[in-house]
Parts: structure tokens; sequence; C-alpha cells
């Protein structure tokens, strides 16, 4: 059987295992092995070879020791309340308009989202704290909990964004200036969910009452309880900009002042910190297993030379770049009814990124069409945790709810998802809009 049939025969019995709901990084893992010894005659000692410097190779790479900074910044502030100062100074300025708080839940995901890098945990988060405000409004079960599961996407959006990281990494791409390029799309998100929001309560005005109008005394105490949480994000953020700091340099800063700040705030004691630690540990450990079974995974995959193959025939083929670029976004949208963002960026990128990287879009260079593409499929992939039938947001989301059966929780979605296409098809004919800070700032 010729490499590009045993290729095909790897990714049919992936699609299998993952719809069976097998560990994603232990499938890839087994799938790879299978390929890699397939292609070897069966040959163990390649094999053994090869996985003696596998894990080395990967974790080595000192641009992962992001990852883990990042992750612990994000407990930090999940137990020390950070979540709830940001909550409440939003709503204190847009609360008393109608959906108001619900615009103040999402611009709280946003905040959020600056010092977490996850969405899931972005989501579990503001849902703890915004859905009894919700509740105590009369807000409806689909606005609530359908303004929630799609504020949680901007925890990837709104960088830091550990899918971006994975991204640089796989791509050899810089990590600050894809954050950097993440910025403007990611505020289009916010505020795009912010407009669909006031759409569905002026046809239903039911659905989002107006709260109460905060004292200004109020207002301005609520913004000086999240200015040490911006202070954070500037320091992170304008760290890696501004080439004082390099990505780890500038996350290890973060999670130190996150930590300092929930313990001097009084919102985490000792148990907290553990809890922090422990839950870092955790994700980090999930995302290291993954990354390995996807380079195992790919291993096996270049020695069938499928991707390269798949590459070739794209570009030999004579269709339009667009229309290629429009079939891989709507691959990953499929690709987000079994898996993760994470997953799918690891299994993807080393078949689709150079089939991208040579062809041609607007005149972009090529370090540019990186970026680009990296943006794209970091906004096509969050559709996944917002759409059916694995949509981990709308399940976090609605467990968190109780009351609000699942099947309101995705009508209530569903005006956020047209938001999301709107955005994706004004990035993909647009790049400017994520390459726009990268030429002025990014050199």
């Amino acid at each position: 059987m010729s490499g590009i049939g045993i290729g095909v025969i790897m990714f049919g019995i992936l699609l299998v295992m993952l719809v069976l709901r097998l560990h994603i990084g232990i499938t890839m893992f087994l799938v790879g092995a299978g390929g890699f010894l397939t292609m070897n005659g069966g040959d163990l000692s390649p094999f053994l070879n090869m996985l003696k410097n596998l894990a080395y190779a990967r974790l080595s790479n000192y641009d992962l020791a992001v990852i883990p900074m990042f992750l612990l910044m994000g407990q930090f502030a999940t137990h020390g309340g950070l979540s709830r100062a940001l909550f409440r100074c939003v709503s204190s300025l847009v609360g008393h308009w109608r959906g108001g708080v619900a615009i103040a839940s999402t611009g709280a995901c946003a905040g959020f989202g600056a010092i977490c890098g996850s969405s899931l945990a972005t989501a579990a988060t503001m849902g703890q704290v915004a859905l009894p405000e919700l509740k105590r409004y009369k807000y409806s079960g689909a606005l609530a909990t359908g303004a929630l599961a799609a504020g949680g996407t901007l925890g990837i959006l709104i960088p830091p964004s550990v899918p971006l990281v994975i991204y640089a990494v796989l791509t050899q791409e810089s990590i600050g200036k894809l954050f950097m390029a993440a910025v403007l799309p990611g505020l289009i998100a916010m505020f795009g969910y912010m407009l669909v929001i006031r759409i569905i309560v002026t046809l239903k005005p039911e659905a989002g009452p107006a709260g109460p109008r905060v004292p200004f005394a109020e207002k301005l105490r609520s913004i000086l309880n999240v200015f040490p949480v911006a202070l954070i994000f500037m320091v992170v953020i304008i760290g890696i900009y501004g080439g004082w700091a390099n990505p780890t340099e500038a996350a290890s800063i973060g999670a130190a002042a996150c930590g300092i700040l929930a313990v001097v705030s009084g919102g985490m004691r000792l148990a907290g910190v553990k809890d922090s630690i422990l839950g870092a540990a955790e994700a980090t450990a999930m995302i290291f297993l993954v990354l390995l079974g996807a380079d195992m995974l790919n291993t096996g995959l270049a020695l069938t030379q499928m991707p390269a193959e798949l590459a070739n025939w794209v570009k030999d083929s004579g269709m339009s770049p667009l229309l290629v670029l429009t079939a891989v976004l709507v691959i990953y949208v499929f690709l987000g009814c079994v898996m993760d963002a994470l997953a799918m960026i690891l299994l993807t990128i080393p078949i689709f990124y150079p089939m991208i990287m040579g062809l041609e879009f607007w005149d972009l260079s090529q370090g540019e069409k990186s970026i680009w593409f990296g943006i794209l499929v970091l906004m096509v992939v969050e559709i996944g945790l917002v759409h059916p039938p694995v949509g981990m947001n709308i399940y976090i989301i609605n467990k968190a709810a109780k009351d609000v059966p699942l099947t309101e929780t995705f009508k209530g979605v569903m005006p956020f998802l047209a938001s999301d296409l709107m955005r994706i098809v004004l990035l993909l004919f647009f790049p400017v809009i994520s390459l726009y800070l990268v030429r002025t700032f990014g050199g």
C-alpha cells in the first residue's frame, strides 16, 4: 500500500477513536506509532530509537515554559476573586442599560481572558460570578447562558492565548507578534458579542431588563479595584511587545503579580495557592501529553509523505487560494464537532500550514501570511467551543445554570455564532485587521 493510503487509513482510525471519546493525546500517539511501524515494516529498532528522543526534543523547547506560567496566572486570578472585581467594574458602568448585565459579563470575560488564556477557565469562572446577577435581574435563560458561553471564548481570543503559543511553537513563529495580531480581532469579537446582545434586547426587551443605576462613587471605587489587574495586563503585554521581556519572562512576572494581588486582596489563602498550583500542573500535564501524542502522529504522517503530497497537489490543482483556505476553515468547523481547539491545532497545522504557505494571498509576505493564518485558525477553532455536539463552553455554563434546558443554551448561542461568522469573513478579506499592529509596532 502507498504512503498516501496509509496516511488516509491513519486519519480514519483517528476519527473513529475520537468519536469513541478516547483521550486525544493517547489516540494520536497510538495512531502515529502504528503508522510509523507500518511504514518501517514492523521493525522496532527505528521506533525505539525515535522514542528515546521524542519527549526530550519537544519538552526541552524553552518557549513551552510560557504555558504553565499563563495557566498559573489564570488559576491565581480565578481563586483570588479577581473575576468578581472585573464583573462589578463593568456592571457598574453599563449595568443600567437594557441588556447591560449581559454586556458587562462579556466585557468581564474579555478582561479575565487577558490574564487567563483559557476559554474553559474563563467560561467556568465568569459563569459562577455573572449567572447569579443575570438571574436576579430576570434575564432570559437563553440570553444569559448564550452570552456567557460565547463570552468565554474570549479567553483564547484576547491575548495571552495558549492555542496561539502552541501555533507559534509548531510554526516557529513569534509568540509576541501573534499576540499583537490577536488584539484587534479579539476586541472586534468582544464588541460584536455586545452588539448581538443589544440587538436581542431591542427585539425582545423582556430578555434583558435594565439594572439599577450605580452611584458615581461606587463606579469610581469599582474602577480602582480593577486597576491592579489592568496594570498586570499592561506589564505583561507591553513587556512582550516592548521587547524588554520575552513571553516566558513576562508570563512569570504576571503569574507572580497575580498571586501576590490575590493574597493581598484577601481573596486567596494557602488552600487557594495549593489549588492554583495543582490546577496549573494538571492542565500543563494534559497539554504536554497532547503535544507528545501530536509529535508521534506527525512523525508517522511525515513518513507517509501525505502532508507534502497534499500541499503539492493543492498547489498544482489550479484552485483559487481563497477557495482552498475557505475549505480549510470549513474543515476546522467540522472538526470542532469531535475535538477541542488545542487538539485541532496540533493535528492539522503540520498538514495545512505548508499548504497555505505555498499559496499567494493579497501580496502578503511569508511572515505576514503565517501570522494571518494563525489568527484565522484561532478564530475558527474557538467556534468549536460553542457549537454542537461538543461545545464545551455550553456544557460548562449550562451545568452552572442548572434550571436552564440545554436546548435553550444552544438557541441562545446561535446569534453569537452569526457574529463569529461575520468576523471570520471580515478577517479573511481584510488581513490588515490582523496585521496592522504587527506592521506598526512589530518591526
